[in-house]
């Protein structure tokens, strides 16, 4: 146990203290923000409609919307409360919702207003309420507490604060370290969800290597983009950055090339956080056309000519970034090559960083200016990797993990966390890879099949080839990921289809039908675009799993 981590309601606490008409959290899409004294205001209130609830302190209460002021207001009114926050993704199926909420056992629901059409109370018999996370409003009470709480909250607020929340009365607990925060739901699947419980030192350590590693200040801007109910939002966009006191700008549509460049326009970020594949989009449409140009590709290696000429190309890519920006961190998977050295060759402020929900995220970062190339950084503060190899800086092997960002375990998952810590309580990350002499590391592979979303969501194959392989004459399949597409890989049941089928004229035609069945059970971000054709079983090991590595 470190001592000295410090508590990330501590940052919180001083930010609203001390930046109290400061703006804290805006929505980028309409004129809603919150300053510092008015979003303590707001936790203040919903403390008290906790407890005139009921609610007690490690209760469980989900988080279920688009990102936006009011998640993050809803997040911080739990976690000050000391009940756990259970955090589910919006685009997650309903049937999916309902089953997290019930797993999770949360008592309380807020719940977007895209999901609150979407959900049926009946089906989350657990739940005391619902409430709006558009405007608080309560949309389903289960009991006659919740209720009435409900109808004498104004007063009971009034009675507590009779001149309004003052700064001398924001008090927020931090004995609690070693207590679980958040469960966050990596997947959506109904059969064995991982909750991936994370304590208050976890957030806290992740925090703190933020302020300590990349300090920030009031009066500095962030768009919010990657999804709040992951990890990597969650903590970088949003907890750490009022932490410094800064400003967060929420999109809460999905953050499409042209919605992104407006909000970077408008709100100047000091930092981007992003995954590879926006980068490589904003690339190919601002950058590439220009430098792949027959003159330019000579001028770009030309002494003297080229740094004129990579000036310029860096210029229009921190004009599109808002032209303040002093991070761009990238995390998730790997950074397409040509990209990546481009963006060395201009000496643009990137970085490359290595982390997992089950740790809060972060596991490896470096500053740009001493970041190197194909690596994901070095071991982050109060945490430790190695390689399970006997040469880890020659050797691939996997990356195992240990310090104070890692989770407690997977809610009501026992198998789960067994499996992935060793006798020794390191925790496996199921990525393969060596770190140099130096300690940056290196990611050579991915154990898992994990597959990055365009806007940081997390799809498993796995859970789409369930669905797909129950579709008519599937014998096996593989999705892969092809330029931010999604490709079944089918080997399909000619023989049957052959005998059986009255529909359709062949069995291209009946995969077309399967895909239409196939997207209208999954989120968006997992559909499938395309079904190809194999003409073989696909390699397995002796235990049968598909060798998934041997396709792309």
């Amino acid at each position: 146990m470190n001592k000295s981590t410090i508590h990330y309601l501590s940052y919180l606490e001083h930010s609203i203290k001390s930046y109290w008409n400061e703006p804290a959290v805006s929505d980028f899409d309409s004129s809603y923000t919150l300053s510092y004294g008015e979003l303590a205001e707001k936790i203040a209130r919903l403390h008290i409609l906790f407890q005139q609830s009921g609610l007690q302190k490690g209760d469980k209460i989900a988080i279920c919307g688009r990102n936006c002021a009011n998640w993050a207001v809803s997040f911080l009114a739990v976690s000050t409360y000391e009940a756990i926050a259970v955090s589910i993704l919006p685009e997650f199926p309903t049937k999916s919702i309902h089953a997290l909420v019930n797993h999770s056992e949360a008592k309380l629901l807020f719940a977007g207003s895209v999901v609150s059409k979407a959900i049926n109370a009946e089906e989350m018999p657990n739940l005391i309420g619902i409430i709006s996370m558009n405007n608080f409003e309560l949309l389903k009470a289960n009991t006659r507490q919740v209720e009435n709480a409900y109808q004498q909250w104004e007063s009971a607020f009034k009675e507590k604060y009779p001149n309004g929340l003052s700064i001398d009365e924001v008090s927020y607990p931090k004995d609690n370290m070693d207590d679980p925060a958040v469960i966050n739901y990596t997947s959506g699947t109904t059969s064995d969800p991982k909750g991936v419980i994370l304590s208050y030192r976890s957030l806290s350590s992740n925090v703190q290597f933020g302020q300590d590693r990349i300090p920030n200040k009031p009066g500095w801007s962030m768009v919010s983009m990657l999804p709040l109910a992951h990890m990597f939002g969650m903590t970088f966009e949003f907890v750490y950055q009022l932490a410094g006191g800064c400003h967060v700008y929420f999109l809460s549509k999905t953050p499409s090339p042209q919605i992104l460049m407006k909000a970077f326009a408008d709100v100047h970020p000091y930092m981007i956080l992003t995954v590879p594949l926006v980068i490589e989009k904003i690339f190919k449409k601002t950058v590439f056309p220009v430098i792949n140009k027959p003159i330019i590709r000579i001028l770009w290696y030309t002494p003297f000519i080229k740094n004129v000429i990579r000036k310029k190309v860096y210029t229009k890519l921190m004009d599109a970034f808002g032209g303040k920006l002093l991070h761009l961190i990238i995390g998730g998977a790997a950074l397409n090559r040509q990209v990546e050295r481009c963006l060395k060759q201009i000496k643009f402020p990137y970085t490359v960083g290595y982390g997992m929900t089950e740790c809060g995220p972060i596991l490896g970062y470096e500053d740009w200016t001493q970041f190197k190339a194909k690596s994901c950084g070095k071991a982050v503060d109060r945490v430790v990797v190695r390689i399970d190899s006997e040469r880890p800086t020659k050797d691939v092997g996997e990356i195992l993990v240990r310090g104070e960002n890692v989770m407690q375990g997977y809610y009501k998952n026992p198998e789960a966390t067994k499996a992935v810590f060793t006798e020794d309580g390191w925790m496996k990350t199921g990525d393969l890879g060596i770190i140099d002499s130096e300690g940056n590391i290196f990611i050579r592979g991915r154990n898992k099949s994990m597959i990055l979303g365009a806007s940081g969501q997390n799809i498993y194959p796995e859970e789409i080839e369930d669905k797909l392989n129950t579709l008519p004459f599937v014998l096996e399949s593989v999705v892969v990921e092809r330029k931010g597409k999604l490709v079944a890989l089918v080997y399909p049941d000619n023989d049957t289809f052959t005998k059986e089928n009255v529909r359709f004229k062949d069995i291209k035609e009946q995969m077309q039908h399967n895909i239409i069945r196939l997207n209208r059970i999954l989120p968006p971000f997992c559909r499938v675009t395309e079904i190809e054709l194999v003409d073989k079983e696909f390699e397995k090991t002796p235990k049968r799993s598909i060798k998934r590595f041997m396709y792309s």
